[in-house]
């Protein structure tokens, strides 16, 4: 490997850092949400709100990102992001109340766009045969990310059930949520100082006149005879623009007519990625897992395996996608992604749950499980149905509270199939549309409108994950599984019909020359 390929891969590992710290934030919350409901008694919307603030604040900050990165620099930008994350994980961990916690997650949001700004700095920075493999760093240590936050998760939550006198002393049983979530300003920290390593990127340098300036940040990743072409081709990207440089005149650029296959591609990407339900299931997953009838320990233990499957996929995508390319990757992702979920909307729909004396004896720890008596012998087929029943019966604290232990002794399913489902899904996501949707938008926009057209996209697809994280547990207490489940499969279905019309092969080509391809289209 030659130094200036050595120099790309650790500024995009740096830079990717941010994804660790992200796939840390988002997933770590789930551990928390049980103890959080129990501690500020929220209401399946106040949960919802905990889990999209973070969602519904990266609305807001990919504008700014879009604006901050065409102003100050990726470089600059990605400081700032990280520093809000420490800043989120610090109050995150302390937060009073219900509302408190929601703006620190709601300013963690504002840190969320480091994954939008990470893509288009390595995609700027990255040389054409090598762009897949370190754009899919990102979703790599994304996925490293969510792994440990569901170890750590696991973890605390062993130890918040022992005698140990460190626990004590900690008073675990009552915080280990806030350790839970305090764990992130520990990485936060240290990316935030890594950032001060890597150069400015050369493409923005080129979009801000600096030439010179350009040409020594781009020799530090390509050989010394490649630079002067690389700069000319990023000079006529700039210079073939429509217009002034302008936020305004990017956005008609992008909305174009000679820009309307890439307008379809990016929004097609940023919908479908969000509505398969990736981020729903990552972040409600215990809560799910519980519904299966596993228990509250089986429950936690079976995350691991979302965020190892996660793991596991994705560096196999980036082994094959610049070998196979970017196109048979996400189709044939999406077509597996619609079978998974489709067979967990069935499974969940096979489901019944039945309460009997064995199971009340089981339960005996819950206070007035008595009451349950009325409903012994009762086979109910709908999960909505029974857990109405169970907070008319038992009260709505205590119904919820309890949910882990009444699922594991009433809950009656082929929780196998839905599990092996649920990781099949897991797999099918990170190796396809998961990572990919970002070297996609790493290469689909050029030079002169990427700045806007990249934190635009994430946008719509923020937009799409926070109203599908709000919307999950509302949906799981309104509709049940297996309609939402169904729902995800349709709205999927439909991106696979669009992109196999529309989705050019990227792969080993330049981003002029992928212009130059869409054009043709």
């Amino acid at each position: 490997m030659s130094k200036h390929t050595k120099n790309a891969f650790l500024y995009a590992i740096i830079v990717a850092i941010g994804s660790f710290v992200f796939g840390l934030d988002a997933v770590l919350i789930s551990g928390g949400f049980k103890f959080i409901t129990q501690e500020f008694n929220l209401t399946a919307s106040q949960v919802g709100l905990i889990g999209s603030a973070p969602g519904i604040g990266v609305l807001i900050a990919l504008p700014l990102t879009a604006f901050s990165a065409n102003k100050f620099g990726r470089k600059f930008t990605l400081q700032i992001i990280a520093i809000f994350y420490i800043v989120s994980a610090v109050g995150s961990a302390f937060a009073p109340s219900f509302l408190s916690l929601f703006w620190f997650r709601f300013l963690g949001g504002l840190a969320f766009s480091s994954v939008t700004l990470a893509s288009m700095y390595i995609g700027e920075i990255a040389p054409a045969e090598q762009r897949g493999k370190l754009v899919s760093t990102l979703q790599i240590n994304m996925g490293i990310g969510f792994t440990a936050a569901y170890l750590i998760n696991y973890w605390i939550l062993q130890q918040m059930g022992s005698d140990l006198q460190w626990v004590k002393d900690l008073h675990l049983a009552e915080t280990g949520w806030r350790w839970m979530l305090g764990i992130e300003i520990v990485p936060a920290v240290i990316w935030f100082l890594l950032l001060f390593l890597i150069p400015k990127s050369p493409a923005w340098l080129v979009y801000k006149g600096k030439i010179e300036e350009a040409k020594k940040s781009l020799a530090k990743v390509y050989p010394d005879d490649q630079v002067d072409i690389q700069i000319q081709q990023m000079v006529e990207s700039v210079d073939s623009a429509e217009g002034n440089r302008s936020t305004g005149s990017q956005l008609k650029e992008i909305f174009s007519s000679k820009a309307r296959i890439v307008l379809i591609l990016a929004l097609t990407l940023a919908v479908v990625q969000q509505f398969t339900g990736m981020n729903a299931v990552m972040i409600y997953a215990p809560t799910m897992f519980e519904q299966l009838g596993l228990g509250t320990d089986a429950a936690f233990s079976s995350t691991i395996w979302i965020g190892v499957i996660g793991l596991i996929s994705t560096l196999v995508s980036l082994s094959l996608i610049d070998k196979f390319g970017r196109r048979p990757l996400v189709l044939g992702g999406l077509i597996l992604i619609i079978i998974s979920i489709s067979t967990v909307s069935y499974g969940f729909k096979q489901a019944t749950y039945q309460v009997t004396q064995d199971a009340i004896v089981k339960m005996k720890d819950i206070p007035n499980i008595e009451k349950l008596n009325t409903i012994v012998g009762k086979e109910f087929t709908s999960d909505i149905e029974f857990k109405n029943f169970l907070s008319d019966i038992l009260g709505v604290e205590s119904a919820r509270d309890n949910s882990g232990v009444i699922f594991k002794e009433t809950a009656h399913m082929n929780a196998i199939l839905i599990l092996l489902s649920i990781l099949t899904f897991i797999a099918a996501f990170n190796f396809s549309i998961g990572p990919i949707m970002w070297v996609l938008l790493s290469e689909i926009f050029p030079i002169s409108n990427r700045g806007v057209a990249i934190p635009l996209f994430a946008l719509i697809s923020s937009t799409v994950s926070a109203l599908v994280q709000y919307l999950f547990p509302l949906e799981m207490e309104l509709f049940g599984a297996a309609t939402t489940f169904i729902i995800y499969a349709g709205i999927v279905l439909v991106g696979v019909i669009i992109l196999y019309k529309y989705l050019v092969e990227t792969k080993g080509l330049s981003l002029e020359e992928i212009q130059v391809k869409l054009q043709k289209k």
